[in-house]
């Protein structure tokens, strides 16, 4: 654990304890208002993957830490630690993506086909643009996502 501790240039690390230590450990790191990701493969991980704001299992792991993690890498490999933490913020940045104009489309489209800029000024919908403008709003969304 210290020579990983060097190499990636962390400044603390926590190895050889018991279930109990580690859950307390993470338990401790929340307190003072961290987020905390656990992995771990064993019985003995379940607990403190529990506990962890992220618990990331070894897809060959026993079925207790399976069962306790958020995550479950299929591989045994430690860097797909570090892929799924960029394929999450991809996805939440995606969806974030599609919230905001689905919300766009909805403040413009909502009232102009309600009729509310009719008065002020002369602004009508016609159904079926509305009815095209919706398909086209739920085929923009839907490509962002597969995208």
């Amino acid at each position: 654990a210290e020579a990983i501790r060097r190499q990636v240039g962390v400044n603390r690390v926590v190895a050889e304890v018991f279930p109990q230590d580690k859950e307390k450990e993470i338990r401790r790191l929340q307190n003072e208002g961290k987020k905390v990701a656990m992995v771990g493969d064993g019985i003995n991980d379940a607990p403190a993957l529990a506990r962890a704001d992220v618990g990331i299992a070894i897809g060959a792991g026993t079925d207790v830490a399976i069962e306790s993690a958020d995550i479950v890498l299929m591989k045994s490999d430690l860097l797909d630690v570090s892929t799924a933490i960029q394929l999450s913020k991809a996805v939440i940045r995606n969806i974030k993506q599609n919230l905001f104009w689905a919300f766009i489309y909805n403040i413009i489209g909502i009232p102009v086909a309600a009729g509310l800029f009719y008065l002020p000024f002369d602004l009508k919908l016609n159904p079926m643009i509305g009815a095209f403008a919706m398909s086209f709003s739920s085929v923009f969304v839907v490509s962002n996502a597969l995208r």
